[in-house]
């Protein structure tokens, strides 16, 4: 479906498009087969747009009336599916090809776009960052929840209360944060190509939309990247407490062996059975062994304590 944006925004067909006039379009991949030809679009970037992209560092190609790129879409929300659309802009033309859009999010988010700025002398520019900016609309509040996530996981360790899948845990958060960084890179790169303005399909008087678009995308950039950066540390904190908690074990054993040695000292020295030994032909050497070992362990766990050993 294709509309014209003037004073209000109204379908028209295929043959009332001209670039005289801002037209918007959402369509299907199917769609785009019959009717991409007409637009003059390369055969290469339909035959793209049948299959969803596995990855979000996507090219975007410039043809001399015509910019191409493929976006797959992130959802804070359900990182589980990812909706992948394909973009052509023309002259005041831009079309969107649902290559895979699962739950409708990102044909909602287009048609969002169309009503979020006031339609008298909207500008073309002004649309396609309203159409990028949809895209990141919850993104701010996401990263925000994911820094809160993240001090309570720090304060756990601090408190020790941290759970058995913790690791696995601070692992999914860096997966997420690694794949948001990518799309943030994605968006980048479309509207550094747009603000570059190579086959001059844009007026250069409004590419402020795009920047500004483009400057808050890099803000979400750097925020994923702050977070990453944190569970970084998080990590290491997490590693510090693990080696201290098994260095206080050790320490334990340590103290314990040192207690004890001196019985396998007066084990060896009883143990050697020579003949001239007193202790051996007295009735009450086996009492005299037992009692010295007591008052040994006694003495050194006395000292230990003072010198808290333990």
């Amino acid at each position: 479906m294709f509309y014209k944006i003037d004073k209000e925004i109204t379908p028209i067909e295929l043959e009332d498009i001209n670039s005289s006039f801002i037209t918007a379009g959402f369509i299907t991949s199917q769609e785009l087969v019959e009717i991409g030809e007409g637009f003059g679009f390369s055969e290469s970037t339909i035959s793209s747009c049948q299959r969803a992209n596995k990855y979000f560092r996507s090219e975007v190609e410039i043809h001399d009336t015509y910019l191409f790129t493929e976006l797959k879409i992130f959802n804070p929300y359900d990182s589980e599916h990812f909706d992948c659309v394909a973009l052509y802009i023309k002259e005041n033309l831009i079309i969107v090809v649902d290559v895979e859009d699962y739950d409708s999010s990102t044909k909602n988010k287009f048609y969002k776009a169309l009503r979020k700025n006031p339609l008298k002398d909207l500008k073309f520019e002004k649309l396609i960052a309203a159409f990028i900016d949809a895209l990141i609309a919850n993104d701010f509040k996401y990263i925000e929840d994911k820094g809160n996530e993240i001090n309570q996981l720090e304060e756990a360790v601090i408190r020790d209360e941290v759970e058995n899948d913790f690791s696995l845990e601070l692992l999914q958060l860096k997966k997420e944060l690694s794949t948001m960084h990518n799309y943030y890179e994605q968006l980048l790169d479309i509207t550094d190509a747009i603000e570059e303005n190579e086959n001059e399909i844009f007026s250069d008087d409004n590419l402020m939309y795009i920047m500004n678009v483009s400057n808050r995308i890099s803000r979400l950039r750097e925020d994923t990247d702050s977070l990453s950066a944190s569970i970084n540390h998080l990590q290491d904190a997490y590693s510090a407490s693990l080696d201290i908690k098994l260095n206080n074990v050790m320490k334990r054993f340590t103290v314990i062996t040192s207690i004890f040695f001196p019985l396998t000292l007066i084990v060896g020295w009883y143990g050697m059975n020579f003949q001239g030994m007193p202790e051996f032909a007295w009735k009450f050497g086996y009492i005299y062994v037992i009692a010295l070992s007591a008052v040994v362990v006694s003495v050194l766990m006395i000292i230990g304590k003072k010198k808290k050993w333990f």
